[in-house]
């Protein structure tokens, strides 16, 4: 049984959070893969290289889905992430294009969690 493109984001984000950032691309990306992360160039190579530099910096990274939501040939993950246990992390939504069973186009936004919010129902 192929996994679904739900199952196959999902699995390409814990193995990124988890430090195996190549095997992720390996698996999962195409070779036309392009991301719209702002702070880095739109290619696959460049986006891998931060991914790992970040794991290597934060080897306690926290990744927890709270939602996976999916439609046509879309998924979008919303997750919650902490760079250190300790951290009160972000709240962030990744947005992954398949194309031929593989990720070809990915969008992510976040947003760090405020220590005091007003709003009693909180991020997640």
């Amino acid at each position: 049984m192929t996994q679904s493109n739900k199952e196959k984001a999902v699995s390409f984000l814990q193995l990124v959070a988890s430090g195996r950032v190549r095997e992720a691309f390996r698996q999962f990306t195409s070779p036309d893969f392009l991301h719209h992360n702002p702070y880095f160039r739109g290619d696959a190579d460049s986006l891998m290289h931060a991914m790992e530099e970040n794991a290597n910096k934060n080897p306690e990274k926290v990744f927890e889905v709270k939602q996976v939501m999916g439609e046509g040939n879309r998924v979008a993950v919303y997750s919650h992430v902490k760079q250190k246990q300790d951290d009160l992390g972000g709240a962030v939504v990744h947005i992954f294009r398949f194309q031929n069973d593989l990720i070809t186009e990915l969008w992510d936004v976040g947003q760090p969690i405020p220590e005091n919010s007003p709003n009693e129902n909180g991020v997640f």
